[in-house]
């Protein structure tokens, strides 16, 4: 197994970026103002945690919005593909969970890619359905490469 660490720090969006092409990630976003849209991400996040490999290469992200006192909403969570299957996603779960006050304070919520939902109810997350949203936002998919 690699070694990998975690730590709470920013990405360049330019790392970002090359990070998605290397994750299921690469096409959650919208096609319409990307590279502007991801600085805007990896600079405002709450949350921001990157694993990484003895390399220093960006093995694992996870992104969250936080009030520190209630809830924390999971934005990103990525592996590199060549990673997947080592523990990276969980530990990174289990660390921004910590950070934002921990599990006997803080609720956990997100919106799971339908591939990635047997990994979140292995963690032990379950489907909700009282989530509301409101989205007017131009979308035009598209997958980084």
């Amino acid at each position: 197994m690699n070694h990998v660490e975690i730590k709470e720090e920013r990405i360049s969006a330019g790392e970002y970026i090359d990070f998605l092409k290397r994750t299921d990630l690469g096409s959650q976003y919208p096609k319409e103002r990307f590279e502007e849209r991801i600085a805007k991400l990896v600079d405002n996040v709450s949350v921001s945690l990157v694993a990484r490999n003895e390399e220093n290469k960006a093995v694992g992200v996870l992104f969250g919005l936080t009030d520190f006192a209630y809830w924390l909403y999971i934005t990103d969570l990525g592996v590199d593909r060549a990673y997947e299957r080592q523990g990276i996603g969980r530990r990174l779960m289990k660390a921004a969970h910590n950070i934002a006050g921990g599990e006997k304070n803080i609720a956990v919520y997100l919106i799971a890619n339908e591939n990635a939902v047997p990994f979140y109810e292995k963690i032990g997350m379950k489907k909700a359905e009282d989530v509301m949203q409101y989205n007017r936002i131009e979308w035009t998919e598209f997958t980084v490469q």
